[in-house]
């Protein structure tokens, strides 16, 4: 590779990672307790649990619990109803001012079996709420999440540029080597290049899902827009469907079940919102096996027949949107997963740390000078600023860490 090509790779490395990596450290800190978020959920309280009934009682219907759920906020309409995932005797019901995508939401548990409303915390405050809107948006909506997007795009490059950079940083040491005799600085930079290529892959891999994350529902509109307006060609002009002439929920569910065997209820969309049509009560499916359980099926119920309108198959970028979602998080393997990404995480932002201490941290080159003595030592020494001139950050340029190298 030659000197030029270096500091082009050197140049895109510093300034890539020079704007991206103070968000990145937001996002990993706040990631990191988002991992055990059912963990600290049971830990604050805020986790709701059935009360222990005999095994195989039977479940009331849903009509019955989306009518317990609307009583306790009566100036609401229903956005979304699913099971909880890890216990089949609960629903839990959302509730909007309007059917339009919106933060100001309540959240109602009904036992599946009595139908009874169960004390619910809010979800919408406290620390994981903050750590999350932290985590998804900035508290800044869509522009927040596209504005997440282009940091993760800026990673990305930080990421593959730094790979070409550390071959020729390399070719003099062992792989691992951290020189602890040399001076802080150049023990902090050989630490970042460990630590950084060790975590290489997981980081790719949860920067580029975190990036897709971000367009999901620039990818949902579109997905309405291309396909779903064409399936709705029929109901046009027609108002949404008041909640007093809809079919039966239950109903329309049991249909939905029967048009796709062998899965499972994800959640339901109700009319007018975001991930369903005016006209229909949208049922998401989902598979048994743990990666098809991530794979959902959509199956639109017409909202005043209970007949089946449609069960189209998802797009290629939303099923990839799906699957990115759960391995951003670590979701796919319990605990040990969980743990496997939080030290993981931990290890990035030792690696986001340290480079942004690199270069903040000014000074004389990391390289260490023998003595000099007579006339040359009046001199700057090589690679030494100019008069007036601020020294070069080393931590984000790889310019720097090849001076480093023996």
């Amino acid at each position: 590779m030659t000197t030029r090509t270096i500091k082009t790779w050197a140049w895109v490395h510093k300034w890539s990672s020079i704007v991206c990596t103070v968000f990145m450290l937001l996002l990993c800190i706040t990631g990191l307790p988002l991992i055990f978020h059912h963990e600290i959920g049971h830990l604050l309280g805020t986790e709701v649990e059935a009360p222990k009934m005999t095994e195989g009682t039977p479940h009331t219907s849903l009509d019955k619990v989306l009518e317990v759920a609307r009583a306790k906020y009566p100036d609401r309409v229903v956005q979304f109803a699913s099971k909880d995932e890890d216990d089949d005797n609960l629903w839990f019901v959302t509730l909007t001012p309007t059917p339009a995508p919106t933060d100001d939401f309540r959240s109602v548990a009904v036992d599946a079996r009595t139908a009874e409303a169960l004390p619910t915390p809010r979800f919408d405050e406290g620390f994981m709420w903050i750590m999350f809107k932290l985590h998804v948006d900035l508290f800044a909506g869509l522009a927040g999440k596209l504005f997440l997007g282009l940091m993760g795009l800026l990673l990305l490059v930080a990421i593959v540029s730094g790979v070409v950079l550390y071959s020729p940083f390399m070719r003099k040491l062992d792989f691992g080597t951290v020189r602890r005799d040399k001076r802080t600085r150049l023990k902090w930079l050989d630490l970042h290049n460990l630590l950084g290529i060790v975590t290489l892959v997981w980081l790719f891999v949860v920067g580029a899902t975190g990036m897709i994350n971000t367009w999901a529902d620039l990818m949902i509109k579109y997905w309405q827009y291309d396909q779903l307006s064409t399936l709705l060609a029929p109901y046009k002009g027609q108002p949404t469907v008041p909640v007093a002439e809809r079919a039966s929920v239950q109903r329309s569910m049991e249909v939905a079940a029967a048009q796709a065997p062998g899965t499972k209820l994800a959640f339901i969309a109700f009319p007018g919102t975001a991930f369903s049509s005016p006209h229909h009560h949208t049922f998401f499916l989902k598979g048994n096996e743990p990666f098809t359980s991530r794979l959902l099926q959509p199956v639109l119920v017409d909202a005043k027949t209970a007949e089946v309108t449609a069960a189209p198959k998802l797009p290629w970028y939303l099923t990839a949107l799906l699957v990115s979602q759960p391995l951003h998080f670590g979701d796919y393997g319990g605990m040990p997963m969980q743990i496997i990404w939080a030290l993981l995480d931990i290890a990035t932002i030792i690696v986001l740390g340290s480079g942004l201490y690199l270069w903040l941290k000014k000074g004389n080159p990391v390289h260490e000078h023998k003595p000099r003595t007579g006339p040359e030592a009046a001199a700057p020494p090589p690679h030494a600023p100019a008069p007036g001139q601020a020294p070069q950050p080393v931590g984000a340029n790889a310019a720097a860490r090849l001076e480093g190298a023996p």
